[in-house]
C-alpha cells in the first residue's frame, strides 16, 4: 500500500551557520505530495532567507512559511535595509514568487495524513505579557532584563515601522488574524497553526533565562488552540523541540537551532517532523 502524504514542519534553520546550510541541503519529501511547514527564522539576511525557502520549494510540493523574528531584523550587512512592516511585505512578495504560501494568502487545506485540516500560518509577534509573574509593566520587565544581561537582539534590530512599538504591531496584527480566522471559508475543519511564537505562555517555563520569555508570545493567543479547534500547534523559537500537550492538542516545537546546540545533544539534529501521523485511522501528537 503506497505511504500517505505527510505533513511535515521545521523551524529556526537559520542557515547562516554552514552546518546548518548543509543539513538543510539533505531535507527532502518522503513521498511526492509531502508538504513542509516552516516556522521561521530561516535567516537573518534577505538573500540566505530567498536560498532555502528557494531550494525547499523545488523540493516539496507545497511549502508554507511564517516569519521568525531573525527574517523581520534589519542588520546593517544586508543590502536590503527595509524595516518593519516594509520588510515583511518584501519577504511576502519573496515567497509568493516561489510559489511559498504566507500568512497573507488563503489558507489551505490539508487532505493527506491526518486531514482534512485547515493550515493557519501565523504573524502575530510579541507583545511582552509573557513576563515573569513578579513584573506589571513592560518597563520594569526590561528594566531588569537589562540588569541581568538577557536582552533579545529584536531591541536593536527589529524595527516596528510604522507602528511605535513592537506590542502595537502583534495587536494590530492579532486584529488582522481573529478577522481572517472568523471569515475562513470551511470553519467546520481543525486547524494547524503555524507560528514561529509559542501561542501559550506555559512553554516558555523551561528557559534557563526566565527573563527572555517576554520576547515569546502574547497571553492574547492563549486558548486559541481551543477556541478554534486545533489538531496542532507548529512553533519555534524557543530551539528546544519537545511536544507539550494543553487540554489534548499537541504544541510542537520543530527548531533545527545553532549548531552550537544540536550538537550538545545525544542524537543528531532531526529534520522535518511529521504533524498529524496516524495510527490505524486515529490520529496521534
Amino acid at each position: 500500500m503506497p505511504a500517505l502524504p505527510k505533513l511535515l514542519a521545521i523551524s529556526d534553520l537559520h542557515v547562516a551557520y554552514a552546518e546548518n546550510r548543509e543539513l538543510v541541503e539533505t531535507y527532502r519529501p518522503e513521498t511526492d505530495d509531502d508538504w513542509l511547514l516552516v516556522a521561521g527564522d530561516v535567516g537573518d539576511m534577505m538573500e540566505d532567507v530567498e536560498w532555502a525557502l528557494r531550494l525547499l520549494a523545488e523540493r516539496f510540493p507545497k511549502v508554507v512559511w511564517a516569519p521568525g523574528n531573525h527574517e523581520l531584523w534589519t542588520p546593517k550587512e544586508d543590502p536590503v535595509q527595509l524595516r518593519g512592516e516594509e520588510r515583511y511585505r518584501h519577504l511576502v512578495e519573496i515567497c509568493r514568487g516561489l510559489g511559498v504560501v504566507t500568512p497573507e494568502d488563503p489558507y489551505l487545506v490539508w487532505e493527506g495524513e491526518g486531514g482534512p485540516v485547515t493550515i493557519v500560518p501565523l504573524f502575530l509577534l510579541y507583545d511582552y505579557t509573557f513576563r515573569m509573574p513578579q513584573f506589571d509593566t513592560k518597563a520594569a520587565s526590561l528594566a531588569n532584563a537589562y540588569e541581568a544581561g538577557i536582552v533579545c537582539t529584536d531591541e536593536f534590530l527589529l524595527h516596528p515601522d510604522p507602528y511605535p512599538s513592537r506590542e502595537e504591531w502583534c495587536a494590530a496584527r492579532l486584529r488582522l488574524t481573529l478577522r481572517r480566522l472568523a471569515e475562513r471559508e470551511r470553519p467546520e475543519l481543525p486547524v494547524v497553526f503555524v507560528n514561529h511564537f509559542p501561542l501559550v505562555r506555559e512553554v516558555t517555563e523551561i528557559l534557563w533565562h526566565p527573563e527572555f520569555a517576554q520576547w515569546c508570545g502574547t497571553v492574547q493567543t492563549a486558548d486559541w488552540h481551543v477556541r478554534f479547534n486545533a489538531a496542532a500547534v507548529v512553533y519555534g523559537h524557543l530551539h528546544i523541540p519537545r511536544v507539550n500537550r494543553f487540554d489534548g492538542v499537541p504544541h510542537q516545537e520543530v527548531s533545527l537551532g545553532y549548531p552550537r546546540e544540536w550538537r550538545a545533544r545525544s542524537k543528531p539534529p532531526a529534520g522535518p517532523r511529521q504533524i498529524l501521523a496516524t495510527v490505524d485511522g486515529a490520529r496521534v501528537g
